[in-house]
């Protein structure tokens, strides 16, 4: 049952319209969180919002000015802002690493890597200025941790993730931002098929431990608590939530 965990709080989840992000975003509404929903699909992502009784922004988190944006709004709305939640990912199909073009490498990097560069260079500034907490969470990826061939260049972005997460819980928190990362096993998702080539999970699923794939709740459940009082003490950790795939 929710507890209201997230009570007063204010949190913006990129790529919040489906999968993973709409999960947390439901969870975060639920828990008492103010959300604001960015993301590019703009039907979608006004959906989620209604159904969230938040507010969406169109974000292509690539772009400076919509991360300028996005605080703009929250300031406006809100008055505050508290949890940034970077969801919002990029992969390109599983395949010989000698075949990846140009564009699917700088999608990947800029999505997954670059985004979080902007987050905390437009969001830290007003944290460290209003001298107020907070709680920066990257969804990374069990790839970045066990990285397998065929998707070289999406795991290099994800491992990239989790070290900064670390570089920079270790930096701001002094300042008491803290700085956490998610890493999901391969979940139900429209990204998917990319991951594993096929839309067969099956053979994929045998190798987890507790025998099935992550769930958007699953991931939610575990932002929930990072972003949360309840985990104040917590800075600087990779959690991995998937039923054991990496032990």
């Amino acid at each position: 049952m929710p507890s209201n965990r997230l009570e007063g709080k204010v949190a913006v989840i990129t790529g919040a319209a489906s999968g993973f992000g709409k999960g947390i975003a439901t969870k975060f509404a639920q828990e008492g969180a103010k959300v604001i929903v960015a993301d590019l699909s703009q039907e979608a992502g006004q959906q989620a919002a209604s159904e969230l009784n938040g507010i969406f922004i169109r974000t292509d988190v690539t772009k400076r000015s919509d991360w300028e944006a996005i605080l703009a709004l929250a300031l406006k709305e809100y008055g505050q802002l508290d949890i940034v939640v970077n969801n919002a990912g990029a992969s390109y199909s599983n395949k010989a690493t000698e075949g990846v073009i140009e564009q699917e490498f700088d999608m990947v990097m800029n999505v997954n890597v670059k985004s979080i560069y902007f987050s905390t260079n437009i969001l830290v500034p007003y944290f460290l200025k209003e001298n107020r907490p907070g709680s920066f969470i990257q969804i990374a990826s069990t790839a970045g941790i066990r990285p397998r061939g065929g998707l070289a260049w999406y795991s290099a972005s994800k491992g990239a993730a989790i070290t900064a997460t670390k570089a920079l819980a270790s930096e701001y928190g002094p300042k008491q931002i803290r700085f956490n990362a998610v890493s999901p096993v391969v979940g139900i998702t429209g990204m998917t098929n990319l991951f594993l080539g096929s839309t067969d999970i099956s053979t994929f699923v045998s190798t987890v431990p507790l025998g099935r794939p992550s769930t958007p709740a699953d991931i939610a459940n575990a932002c929930c608590y990072l972003a949360s009082d309840e985990a104040s003490f917590i800075t600087g950790v990779n959690l991995e939530v998937d039923g054991g795939r990496c032990v």
